[in-house]
């Protein structure tokens, strides 16, 4: 969640990262593990919802979900749509991890980025034994955010309008009023121009509302 406008950090904890994992040997039980450690992106909630003090906000593997279902519903011919739902899937993976890292925390981003890589490391060689399944999450994960692919553009762009959308559900189900740099920082870079047409009928639908009352 690191487009959206921070928050001061004065009064913020310090993040403690969890240890990594040591392979045990067992690649079923390593494996098992990996399945277990998946469990964080359902509990953890998106770090700037939080600092907006959201009632109830959404976790990770919640905003990637809805990602990945939105990626299945381009009508773009030149888009590989499977390729683009699974890399919605484990683009946020290795916040299983580090958690959702929000600048806020005063983290470089070379550390954030040099922290992710060592999740990821950890995940496909430590839990997954360099499965070819590892090997495919990390391909997916090292294309995303290099975003340089047709694929890694889009779904980032997804990324965008995804965090909008549920910007404006929490003005609308809770009346939340602080939210305007969530929409500042998503909308006005979406540059797939499907993506920008459901964008605008976000901002269409949200000043609708606002000048309803």
């Amino acid at each position: 969640m690191s487009e959206t406008t921070s928050l001061s950090s004065s009064s913020a904890p310090k993040r403690v990262f969890p240890p990594l994992y040591k392979s045990s040997g067992d690649a079923a039980m390593d494996r098992l593990a990996f399945f277990h450690i998946l469990e964080r992106l359902k509990t953890q909630k998106r770090t700037g919802w939080v600092d907006h003090k959201v009632p109830e906000p959404e976790s990770i593997s919640d905003h990637m979900y809805r990602m990945s279902v939105l990626a299945m519903c381009t009508s773009d011919p030149d888009l590989d749509v499977s390729k683009c739902v699974m890399m919605a899937v484990v683009h946020d993976l290795a916040e299983a991890q580090v958690g959702d890292i929000a600048p806020r925390e005063g983290i470089p981003k070379a550390e954030k980025r040099r922290l992710e890589a060592e999740a990821m490391h950890n995940f496909v060689h430590e839990m997954l034994h360099s499965s070819p399944a590892a090997q495919r999450i990390e391909a997916l994960w090292k294309e995303y955010e290099e975003g340089e692919s047709k694929e890694a553009k889009f779904v980032k762009d997804l990324d965008r309008f995804e965090m909008a959308c549920q910007a404006s559900e929490y003005e609308r189900n809770h009346g939340m009023q602080t939210l305007q740099p969530f929409f500042e920082s998503s909308l006005p870079y979406i540059r797939h121009p499907e993506v920008q047409q459901w964008g605008q009928a976000l901002a269409d639908e949200r000043q609708k509302k606002n000048s309803t009352g």
